[in-house]
């Protein structure tokens, strides 16, 4: 028996130019629009046999408003980016280019001090491996990173591709399989 598990990324809590790491800000109004506008397609996927989300506000809220009910699973957290949480990656390149380069060009160091990358994504496809094999779907509503990181994981990608990886507020992916062996699965919009 196979394992379908439907990502849906959060709402936005702020500006793209405003994000920050290891953003812990509830949803700003824009959030709640969109919402509010992608709602009806999305409410659906709340018929999950099991449906979860990552520790933060903005994950939580998304997964509320959307009737989900969600438990709460720490292990999709966020990368820990240690001391650059809560700043912009304009002021950390700003501040620390080279270690913003580093980081960039090689996804075993955390010039931060927090998780690196390859850590970061080893994490959330152990979280998919153990997820229970069921008759229904499963859904979980996490940070846009968690979904990039599920990705990269599912397809058996080089990290490296983690950065071409563009997930917007509420993009939703859907990963079919078993441990250590997913397939993306892309549906059309109606649901």
């Amino acid at each position: 028996m196979s394992v379908r598990v439907t990502l849906v990324a959060a709402a936005r809590s702020s500006s793209l130019l405003a994000e920050r790491f290891d953003d812990d800000r509830p949803l700003d109004e824009a959030g709640h629009h969109a919402l509010r506008c992608a709602g009806p397609a999305l409410i659906s996927l709340g018929t999950a046999e099991l449906r979860y989300c990552s520790p933060t506000p903005r994950s939580r809220a998304t997964g509320e408003a959307l009737g989900f009910h969600p438990m709460v699973q720490p292990a999709l957290r966020d990368c820990d980016m240690g001391r650059w949480r809560g700043r912009t990656l304009a002021d950390v390149t700003a501040r620390e280019p080279a270690a913003v380069d580093a980081w960039l060009a090689d996804p075993r160091t955390a010039p931060h001090g927090g998780e690196p990358l390859l850590a970061f994504i080893a994490r959330i496809g152990g979280w998919l491996d153990t997820r229970p094999a069921c008759d229904g779907a499963i859904v979980a509503v996490a940070e846009p990173a968690v979904v990039r990181a599920a990705l990269v994981y599912a397809l058996k990608a080089p990290p490296s591709s983690y950065w071409n990886v563009d997930v917007g507020p509420l993009a939703t992916v859907t990963l079919t399989g078993l441990p250590r062996r997913w397939s993306l699965r892309l549906e059309s919009g109606a649901r």
